[in-house]
């Protein structure tokens, strides 16, 4: 449950003997903005990891995942993950975690047919369990949580399936969620 890109390399001085003078640094914003600036940055909106909204959807994402492929229990896995000790998982975090874990599961039904409409190429069982469980959550977010705006869910849940998902998974979760989010609009509207 740890992020792989969290391991940090020491500064190049400290690697080895190379002799090669580090290049100095850059003043903040004069980065080139495109391709390779800000891994995080999408649209617009700055998805700040350390964020409680968004540790809760990675540890949501990760117990429907364990779920699907366990048969642990959705709430033994919450259990786990809050009691964790080589994690320190806040209160708030674990609590809206579990929140997010247990609607998704409540609101299957309600969830599933959403996604299946946005990606008929792709029927549930075939979806990658990551990316299966990270739409989950988002589609979740989009019906459920009215203070949740749309662009924000699928911001998270973009950068969440390219963390932990496939080289395509973002793109994936990108499409089908823009497609849920136009139609749940549009049936509001009407």
């Amino acid at each position: 449950m740890t992020d792989p890109e969290s391991t940090e390399t020491p500064p190049h001085d400290e690697v080895g003997g190379d002799s090669t003078p580090a290049a100095p640094e850059k003043p903040p914003g004069s980065r080139k903005k495109g391709k390779g600036s800000s891994p995080v940055k999408r649209s617009g909106l700055k998805i700040d990891r350390s964020a409680p909204l968004h540790q809760a959807r990675v540890f949501a994402m990760q117990a429907l995942f364990e779920d699907d492929l366990t048969e642990h229990g959705l709430d033994a896995i919450l259990t786990r993950m809050r009691e964790n000790e080589d994690e320190a998982v806040p209160e708030s975090v674990a609590a809206h975690a579990a929140r997010l874990a247990r609607g998704v599961r409540f609101r299957q039904a309600e969830i599933d047919p959403h996604i299946e409409k946005a990606a008929p190429a792709y029927p549930m069982p075939q979806l990658a369990s990551i990316d299966r469980a990270v739409l989950r959550v988002a589609v979740y977010e989009l019906l459920f949580e009215p203070k949740v705006p749309f662009k924000a869910a699928i911001n998270e849940a973009v950068e969440i399936a390219k963390r932990f998902g496939g080289p395509n998974s973002g793109r994936f979760v990108n499409g089908v969620l823009r497609t849920v989010s136009e139609g749940i609009a549009a049936a509001r509207e009407s």
